[in-house]
């Protein structure tokens, strides 16, 4: 079951990245839509998910029980503050990061979607590292909501990267992969998670909300401006909260 629960962001990538099949294109308005349903999801995953069940596994801690999660959130923003520093990418609206280069646009496109799917991979394997350690509060199905909504979030994703690769002059057979592709990082990042689950299960608060952290830093720095940009519409702002109160409710009803 967990083995099955790691690949289901991986699922919602590719059906994303399918859109090239059904879309001769994707508007400025639907991109930025879809960047809102993305960080709806991904700050309420980063809520329930994982800040909250951060701060209940350090109740002992007394007053101080934010403490971890303090530091977690911290650490998860400085780790993707030095990776967008060191890593040569360009977000969809062509807007570049990083030290210079002379990779492609293609590769670039591909390197900021799989820099920002770290976190979320991160995040999956370490729920369900503690479903399989038996030691801490945390349910499969809890753990399989989290998977569910990251693929949800994912869906848009595949779909902002795939659309415009095919708009660049790629085939969309090509498009599809390569948007496809970009989302194997999850499930191995949430293998190597669980693979270290023996260290990560000692620090355990620490870590849920080191993957928060990190999602939240991809939110405000990528997903937000994008669904920003252009003409004032309050479309992408609804698709925001759409995304925010799915993922609410499936976490707290579910899990």
């Amino acid at each position: 079951m967990v083995w099955l629960g790691i690949w289901i962001p991986f699922l919602g990538t590719v059906l994303g990245a399918s859109c090239v099949y059904l879309l001769k294109k994707c508007s400025p308005l639907m991109t930025r839509c879809m960047s809102g349903i993305a960080g709806g999801v991904m700050v309420a995953a980063s809520i329930w998910s994982l800040i909250l069940p951060s701060i209940e596994e350090s109740v002992y801690l007394g007053k101080f029980s934010f403490v971890p999660c303090l530091m977690g959130l911290w650490l998860g923003v400085v780790l993707l503050l030095v990776l967008d520093r060191v890593i040569p990418h360009m977000h969809i609206n062509q807007e570049e990061e990083g030290p210079e280069s002379h990779l492609s646009k293609t590769t670039k496109l591909m390197l900021a979607v799989t820099l920002h799917n770290i976190p979320e991979g991160m995040a999956v394997g370490v729920v369900f590292a503690g479903v399989l350690s038996g030691q801490v509060e945390m349910s499969l199905l809890s753990s399989f909501v989290l998977a569910a909504g990251i693929a949800i979030q994912n869906f848009p994703e595949g779909a902002i990267l795939s659309l415009p690769l095919k708009n660049l002059g790629m085939s969309r057979y090509k498009a599809f992969a390569l948007g496809a592709i970009s989302g194997i990082v999850e499930p191995i990042a949430s293998i190597l998670t669980i693979l270290f689950s023996k260290w990560i299960l000692a620090g355990l608060p620490y870590f849920l909300s080191f993957a928060a952290g990190a999602m939240l830093y991809v939110v405000v720095e990528e997903l937000v401006p994008e669904m920003s940009e252009g003409e004032h519409s309050n479309w992408p702002t609804i698709c925001f909260m759409i995304g925010f109160t799915l993922m609410m409710v499936l976490d707290i009803a579910l899990g």
